[in-house]
């Protein structure tokens, strides 16, 4: 791909977080000659807008692409070395694009939350992306990079200490400050539309290993109720992210040649507290709707810059094996559903294409395909620690 004409291309600069993707670059790499990148979307006169907006340089180049056009898809997959895109939800308008950028050996990266479309494009795509060297790799925004590059992050420590790794890890989010994304609303809608064309994807949906090609582990731990977490004597309740987030890890572990073994458990939930309050405050998590109500964004909406800036996250993972026990963090600076996302996204994307040249083609999740390599670039520059604690 060393002939391309570019090295990333944003497509849909146009929406919400698109255009904060975009942004970052400016910001981080508005001035390095030896990253090429474009903008683009269905709309010339938007992408204009977005250009000026953003006082991007005028050699930063606009291309007209519709999700629907196949032609457009190709000719934009062809252009470039990765196609970064926010288009969502990905099940309406990304498997086109999919299927183009395994056709013409292009990366490709998403913020894709949606495990049915997923297992659908891996039995789609993934012999194609292995023939073509198209490397694919979905969901690298909050879901699910914080964590399945965190269980990576400590089951990597816990086999240097211990020689083996961890039998289970427990992800634990501490501190969640920020809005979901209006992408990430519209994708769970799309979701619950499809289930009724294809009652055959519930149990993709409700299988913690169906994107794991055919291996079946062992039964996991309970995430679904209101429990006290004795390993941190904590009240926890269900995390609405989880069932992406888990199906993810157990993905990454299969991609990794069971690194983290085949009898790995993972389970993933919110910290409420301690005692009777704590007991108090997870009973209340489980009953509210963090997707729902009048005042949810809508796709191509988001929070304000000062509100971005102020969110945040912090997610505990606690790995036992026996008597061994060992613990890691992982934070973001900004809320997860848009400030930290659009930065993770990036330099996912810059990362495949400038750090990872032995990496074949093939579909897969942030950890097997960049592990460390992207841990580095995330910590120097968009914002998230990693560390044991």
């Amino acid at each position: 791909m060393s002939e391309r004409k570019f090295d990333v291309i944003v497509f849909g600069a146009t929406g919400y977080t698109g255009k904060l993707v975009a942004e970052y670059m400016k910001n981080e790499y508005g001035d390095d000659e030896n990253i090429k990148w474009a903008i683009a979307g269905r709309n010339m006169d938007k992408l204009m807008q977005v250009k000026n907006d953003l006082g991007l340089k005028d050699e930063i180049e606009m291309i007209e692409v519709d999700s629907s056009d196949i032609d457009t898809l190709n000719k934009m997959a062809c252009s470039t070395k990765c196609v970064l895109t926010t288009v969502g939800p990905y099940q309406l308008y990304g498997s086109d694009l999919v299927q183009s950028c395994a056709n013409n050996g292009t990366d490709y990266v998403d913020l894709t939350g949606e495990p049915g479309w997923m297992y659908e494009m891996i039995n789609l795509c993934k012999e194609q992306a292995e023939k073509s060297g198209s490397r694919i790799v979905f969901s690298c925004g909050f879901d699910s990079i914080p964590f399945d590059l965190g269980v990576y992050f400590l089951q990597k420590a816990f086999i240097e200490k211990n020689g083996k790794p961890a039998e289970r890890i427990r992800g634990r989010v501490q501190a969640m400050n920020g809005e979901f994304s209006g992408g990430t609303i519209a994708s769970l809608g799309a979701t619950m539309a499809t289930l009724k064309e294809k009652p055959e994807l519930i149990k993709v949906l409700a299988n913690p290993f169906s994107l794991s090609e055919g291996f079946e582990g062992p039964p996991q731990p309970d995430d679904s109720k209101v429990i006290l977490d004795e390993k941190i004597n904590m009240w926890v309740a269900p995390f609405v992210m989880a069932p992406i987030n888990t199906k993810n890890i157990h993905r990454s572990n299969f991609l990794l040649n069971h690194m983290y073994g085949e009898n790995f458990e993972y389970d993933e939930m919110m910290i409420a507290g301690e005692g009777e309050d704590g007991k108090i405050i997870a009973d209340a998590m489980t009953t509210a709707n963090p997707m729902g109500g009048d005042n949810v964004p809508q796709p191509g909406e988001g929070p304000s810059k000062e509100s971005r800036e102020q969110g945040n996250y912090d997610v505990l993972f606690v790995a036992e094996s026996g008597d061994e026990t060992m613990q890691a963090r992982v934070t973001g600076d900004m809320d997860p559903g848009y400030g930290s996302t659009s930065k993770m996204i990036a330099e996912s994307a810059l990362c495949l294409v400038k750090d990872c040249d032995a990496l074949p083609g093939g579909i897969y999740t942030p950890a097997p395909s960049m592990g460390e390599t992207l841990i580095s670039r995330l910590v120097q520059r968009a914002g998230l620690t990693f560390d044991l604690i």
